[in-house]
């Protein structure tokens, strides 16, 4: 007889064999599973519909088992009687199962600020490692196996987040979660116009803000409206003022507002007559968000 190798291992679902060679002195022979009598001699006593045996003539006894899953590891013994003694081979069987994620976060959305914890739960054989990355264009690994703890989050963290479970049994498990984070408006970009009489005159502003914010334009303290002469145009976060067949009384400053639940911020814009001096892509008078100014005033007052 000879020995098997001690060990097996094999993936959930494939299909395991386990040798075991005689010769022509072995009076009888059975496959056990711990104690249990698998096969006795051809007779099979597993009522186990995946196990059946492997011959080549008379010289393999082999143990085939179809579909392996976890509950199929563990010890299996070859016994043989000869005229001289029993002898035995103990292969032990060990079921590998690909890293699955069973519980992931839910897509979320949440105010810049906040402390954020998001949970990747995996289970398999061996145990598998859980790697998160945001996916940005770095797309580093973030510090974080089962839980990913982000502190403070601010707005270059919002995106797609990767979490992976792998462990070398089969092609790592990925899932994502979506992190949206609100903001209040910042005024990124804004346009002056230097227009002569008579001609159309454009003014734009563009800002960053999450959610999308809505737009006013002013003049002075007099709120516009689309008109026979005005036209306001928005599209998510640029809005532009455009002013047909500019006069004299149109020149002057004009404000753009923008707003979400979280803040307000305004820039103010010129429209003004060619040779003038003016820059046409000042933003003179840009206010902080309403928050922001509150925390300025808090911070002088403590003298921090």
């Amino acid at each position: 007889m000879q020995r098997a190798t001690d060990n097996i291992t094999i993936r959930q679902g494939d299909t395991a064999i386990i040798r075991c060679y005689v010769d022509d002195k072995v009076s009888k022979v059975a496959w056990l599973n711990r104690s249990n009598i698998i096969f006795a001699g051809q007779d099979k006593w597993s009522l186990d519909p995946r196990v059946d045996l492997v011959t080549k003539g008379q010289l393999e006894y082999s143990l085939r088992i179809q579909k392996v899953d976890v509950y199929d590891e563990g010890s299996y013994t070859c016994s043989i009687q000869t005229k001289q003694q029993p002898k035995t081979s103990q292969v032990y069987l060990i079921v590998q199962v690909p890293a699955s994620i069973y519980q992931v976060s839910n897509d979320i959305t949440v105010n810049e600020g906040s402390n954020v914890t998001l949970s990747c739960l995996a289970n398999g054989r061996p145990d598998p490692a859980i790697t998160w990355r945001l996916l940005n264009p770095s797309a580093e690994p973030l510090d974080g196996e089962e839980y990913l703890d982000i502190i403070g989050i601010m707005r270059t963290q919002a995106g797609r987040y990767e979490c992976k479970a792998s462990n070398d049994v089969a092609t790592p498990d990925v899932k994502y979660v979506n992190v949206i984070v609100n903001y209040p408006p910042t005024i990124k970009k804004t346009q002056s116009s230097e227009t002569p009489v008579g001609r159309n005159g454009t003014l734009r502003c563009e800002v960053t803000a999450v959610p999308t914010p809505e737009f006013e334009w002013y003049r002075d303290d007099k709120r516009l409206a689309n008109t026979q002469s005005i036209t306001i145009q928005t599209s998510g976060t640029t809005t532009s003022l455009t002013i047909a067949n500019i006069t004299e009384e149109d020149y002057g400053n004009y404000t753009c507002v923008a707003s979400n639940r979280l803040g307000v911020q305004n820039a103010s814009l010129f429209l003004y007559r060619p040779g003038t001096g003016r820059d046409i892509n000042g933003s003179a008078c840009v206010s902080q968000s309403l928050w922001l100014l509150l925390a300025s005033f808090a911070c002088l007052f403590l003298k921090c």
